[in-house]
Formats: C-alpha cells, sequence, structure tokens
C-alpha cells in the first residue's frame, strides 16, 4: 500500500565546507547534471515518480536523518528500514541505483546516495511543475539502518498527533501543512481511506463531499487493494490544487482533510489554497530544510559504491 507522507529528523550544525550548494563543482563537476537525466528519463514514461522519490526522501528523512538508510538491503543478520511494513512499496530504488551506477563510472567513491536522493527529487519537483530550487549537497551515507527504527504515524492519525510528532523533529506548524502539500502528486491504496468511505461507515463521512465518497467508494470495489490520487483535479501536477480540495471536503485521506478542519492548520491551508506563488516558495524552503536534518558530513559516514549495501558488511 502506498502513501505520500512527510517525516523529518532532528538539525544539527553543519560545517560549510562540508555541505553547501555545489559540493560536487571540483570533485565531480556533471554530478548533479547526470543525476537530472536519470531523473528526466524516467519523467517521460512515469510522472508517478515525482511522488515515489518525495515518499523515499521523507521515509528516509524520517529515521536517522538524509543518509540514505532506507536504501540498504536486509541480510541475513539484519531486517533493514526498507522492509519495515511503513516502507514495503516505497518505490525508485532502481532510479537511484542507475544514477549511482553512471556517477560511480564518472566520479569513483564520490558521490553519497543520499545527495543522490535529494537531487532527484529536486529534479522531479521540478520536472512536476513545482518550484525549482538549489540543495546543498555533501551528505555521506550512513551505516545504520533497522526495521525496528520505524515509527511513521498513519494517515488516519489526527492534526495534534500528527502535528506533535513533527513538532518533536523541530517541524513547525505551518512547515507540516506546506510539505504535506506534497500530497498533491500522491496516491493510497483504498487500505488506507476505506474505514472514512459510506460503504464501510453505512453512511456518509460528513467531513468528505459525498461526491467523492461516492467515487471512492466505486474504485474500492475494485478486486485487490487499488488506488486513488490525493489531489483529483491535477494529480500529476505539483501545484496548491489540494489544499482548494480539503477546503472543500474532498480530501481523501483523514490527515489531509483535518488539516483544513483544524483551527491550528486552517489558516496555512487557506493561504496556500489562494496563493500558488507562496504554496511553490515555501514548498521549495521546506524541502531545502527538510533536506538538511541529521545529515552526515565530513568523515562521518561513508560513500556507499552501491547504494543497497554498506561498504563492509555491518550486523
Amino acid at each position: 500500500m502506498k502513501i505520500t507522507i512527510l517525516l523529518f529528523c532532528f538539525i544539527l550544525p553543519l560545517a560549510l565546507a562540508d555541505f553547501k550548494v555545489g559540493f560536487y563543482d571540483s570533485s565531480c563537476p556533471k554530478a548533479e547534471s547526470i543525476v537530472k537525466q536519470v531523473v528526466q528519463n524516467r519523467f517521460k514514461r512515469d510522472k508517478s515518480i515525482t511522488a515515489a522519490l518525495l515518499r523515499m526522501h521523507f521515509h528516509d528523512c524520517a529515521i536517522r536523518g538524509c543518509d540514505a538508510s532506507i536504501l540498504i538491503n536486509s541480510t541475513s543478520t539484519n531486517t533493514a528500514e526498507k522492509d519495515s511494513g511503513t516502507n514495503v512499496d516505497v518505490r525508485g530504488y532502481d532510479l537511484i541505483d542507475e544514477a549511482k551506477q553512471t556517477l560511480e563510472s564518472a566520479c569513483p567513491s564520490t558521490v553519497s546516495c543520499a545527495d543522490i536522493i535529494t537531487l532527484a527529487t529536486r529534479d522531479a519537483v521540478g520536472l512536476s511543475g513545482g518550484p525549482k530550487y538549489g540543495v546543498p549537497t555533501g551528505r555521506r551515507d550512513g551505516l545504520v539502518s533497522k526495521m525496528e527504527e520505524v515509527n511513521i504515524p498513519g494517515p488516519n492519525s489526527p492534526v495534534s498527533v500528527t502535528s506533535a510528532f513533527f513538532a518533536s523533529k523541530g517541524i513547525t506548524a505551518q512547515e507540516m501543512v506546506t510539505l504535506l502539500g506534497a500530497h498533491t502528486v500522491g496516491v493510497a491504496h483504498c487500505g488506507f481511506f476505506a474505514n472514512r468511505l459510506s460503504s464501510s461507515q453505512g453512511k456518509p463521512d460528513p467531513t468528505m463531499d459525498p461526491k467523492l465518497d461516492a467515487k471512492l467508494v466505486k474504485v474500492c470495489e475494485a478486486r485487490g487493494d487499488p488506488s486513488a490520487p490525493l489531489d483529483q483535479k491535477t494529480s500529476f501536477v505539483l501545484d496548491n490544487e489540494f489544499y482548494r480540495q480539503i477546503l472543500a471536503n474532498k480530501g481523501v485521506l483523514l490527515i489531509d482533510q483535518e488539516l483544513a478542519l483544524d483551527t491550528r492548520t486552517k489558516g496555512f491551508v487557506t493561504d496556500f489554497a489562494t496563493d500558488g506563488d507562496k504554496f511553490h516558495r515555501s514548498f521549495a524552503d521546506a524541502m531545502v530544510k527538510m533536506g538538511k536534518v541529521d545529515v552526515l558530513v565530513g568523515n562521518q559516514g561513508e560513500i556507499r559504491k552501491k547504494c543497497s549495501a554498506f561498504n563492509k558488511a555491518r550486523n
């Protein structure tokens, strides 16, 4: 089951020499262009890759910071983050591997997998009509990835619980609302919202538009676990339409709808719904901030040769 959820960790002081925009200008001048080309090629045939990369990036930063720990494969002695229930449907690993392989040919043991995730996500956001922005690089790859450390609030968590989680990571309520705007290109499987539908409750959810309820009931009647876009109008465009829809009670997920109903967050939702440019500026700022959380720099961690495995076997 898939869903784009945004999460983060604490921010630590960073040495500017080890973490800055253009970090690879001398050591690997084509690093960013190589990643961008890989993302462009994928986006041409799969516009949903933006949501996939956003989810990967956020879920990586949620646990140990932006250190590519989500990319590690499990071994016989360790079950990694990738195999937690929360991350089981994260995708886009092959894109990261493709970029890494090309970068290793051009600049061996130079560009971290953590930076590749951040750069690829930034490029996908721009291709989807979102803001274009520079991101600091110089991250190092982490040395730990454990499934038991994955603890992410679910889509049915109320605003109070979700905002408390974000606040504990140094993320403000406004930044939380901004980053959850990434749901404008996200999808969710019926298992995440079926409990809100009239087919489950026996009556319409008063916080959901009846026409949307009827539409989603039909979607979820299909076999398996079908999905629905979280933005019913511009599902592949990173714009402010998501906020307009949740103000009209057209939020698919409980957490999305509650953003427009809770007095602590409704003002931010209204602001973004009426000003798309402000949303884009705020989203770029929040993404840069998210990309800085708990990163490893300097001599910390390592530069993996292969993104799915540590350079040396670890328990």
